[in-house]
């Protein structure tokens, strides 16, 4: 088991980071590399849209049935604090993020910044 939330840029507060959008940045380089990529499976993910009074969370999946695929992650060992402010844990951690790309159209209409990369094929997930 792993911990959401890889190590943050240091400029930033270095506060936990779940989702990678600059793969560029110098701060995330020393993680793409082979040894740290890491398969994040999941079934459906949500995005929020902007509906008034409240945001209304839209679900996605690969089609109705839901089956499994992957988000294309990062980890990294670290140690300090992580966990809920109710019960941190201090120590080492297994940590992890994933990597977004630009929308596609259907995600794109409701979060246009960005989403998972999305493994759904063996080939996929070993490269």
């Amino acid at each position: 088991m792993m911990r959401w939330g890889m190590p943050g840029p240091e400029q930033y507060g270095g506060h936990p980071v779940t989702n990678i959008r600059n793969t560029r940045s110098p701060h995330w380089r020393r993680w793409l590399g082979p040894a740290h990529r890491c398969l994040v499976p999941v079934t459906s993910f949500s995005e929020w849209e902007d509906t008034k009074p409240k945001k209304t969370a839209v679900w996605f999946a690969l089609s109705e049935e839901r089956p499994p695929f992957a988000f294309a992650g990062i980890w990294t060992n670290w140690t300090g604090t992580r966990g809920p402010k109710s019960n941190p844990v201090e120590g080492e951690h297994e940590l992890y993020g994933f990597l977004t790309c630009g929308p596609n159209e259907t995600v794109g209409a409701i979060h246009p910044k960005a989403m998972p990369v999305l493994l759904s094929t063996p080939d996929e997930m070993d490269t």
